[in-house]
């Protein structure tokens, strides 16, 4: 019997941090994987956050208003099935994608703080009055300079990000599926173990003998397990766990291959060539050139 993957076995496979990173390097917006659930306090994006966004948190009645909108569009995502665009009361826009596998909603890619089009003096002085109670002024003259330097995203570049986040989703719900941290209820703790260990050192050099001394049984008993639960090799599985990272890290137009392949964990760019096309059924530059078209169209 399949186990039913969860909100916590997505976010903790390594390719979703490599993919968050690659996006904000790519596009310089936020992004994060929020459970399907609304939150009940503000979503922290981390390093990347919208400065504007942080100071406006801060506040009261930022904190307050922040959340609403947050909680609008990931419950607008989940009712509806599709992607939500929501305004906030400062004029930006924030963007709420659910990840779906096999009809359930998995989790949901938050995104945005973006302004749609120039701000004015005009849209600052109402913003500031509705948050200013309290602030000193220091805080408004910090608020203003990151308010005016909010990115300001054209309605074509808008849609790229919109589906960029979309091939993100979908690859999400399609890794989840075939690779889950734990496939099967029945699956022993050895191989559950071992994977554990793959996903988390996939970029390390990983041999055999590591893994049996981690998961603690002979060679010959856990690579007659190994394949008998998974239907693969250890050195298959070792593989497709590689080749899903540097999918990931494809996507990123500033990483060189040479760059992608040492990073995915495969020491050569000729192995990674063959085991690439081997997987996917397609080299990895024209597998970079396809994600791209799908951005463009």
């Amino acid at each position: 019997m399949v186990k039913s993957v969860a909100f916590e076995d997505l976010v903790r496979l390594p390719v979703v941090q490599d993919y968050v990173a690659a996006f904000r390097k790519a596009t310089g917006v936020s992004l994060k994987v929020v459970p399907p659930d609304e939150a009940q306090q503000r979503t922290h994006f981390g390093p990347g956050e919208n400065a504007f966004c942080t100071l406006a948190a801060g506040t009261r009645a930022g904190c307050v208003s922040c959340s609403q909108v947050e909680r609008r569009a990931v419950h607008n995502a989940a009712r509806k099935r599709v992607t939500q665009q929501v305004y906030c009361y400062a004029g930006l826009t924030v963007v709420a994608m659910p990840v779906m596998m096999d009809g359930r909603h998995l989790a949901t890619l938050l995104s945005g703080q973006v302004f749609r089009r120039e701000p004015t003096e005009r849209d600052f002085a109402i913003v500031a009055g509705m948050l200013g109670e309290g602030t000193a002024a220091d805080w408004e003259k910090k608020a203003r300079k990151a308010y005016f330097e909010t990115p300001v995203v054209t309605a074509e570049r808008f849609q790229a990000i919109v589906q960029l986040l979309s091939v993100f989703a979908h690859y999400l719900a399609d890794f989840a599926g075939r690779y889950a941290v734990a496939a099967s209820e029945a699956e022993p703790d050895a191989v559950a173990n071992a994977k554990q260990f793959v996903q988390a050192r996939a970029a390390d050099p990983i041999t055999l003998n590591q893994i049996v001394e981690h998961v603690h049984v002979s060679r010959f008993y856990f690579c007659k397990l190994f394949k008998k639960s998974t239907g693969m090799t250890l050195t298959e599985y070792v593989s497709r766990v590689r080749i899903e990272k540097a999918k990931s890290l494809l996507i990123d137009p500033s990483l060189r291959i040479s760059e992608i392949v040492f990073a995915a964990g495969f020491g050569s760019i000729p192995r990674f060539n063959s085991a690439f096309k081997q997987y996917v059924g397609m080299p990895p530059g024209e597998y970079r050139a396809t994600q791209r078209s799908q951005l463009l169209t």
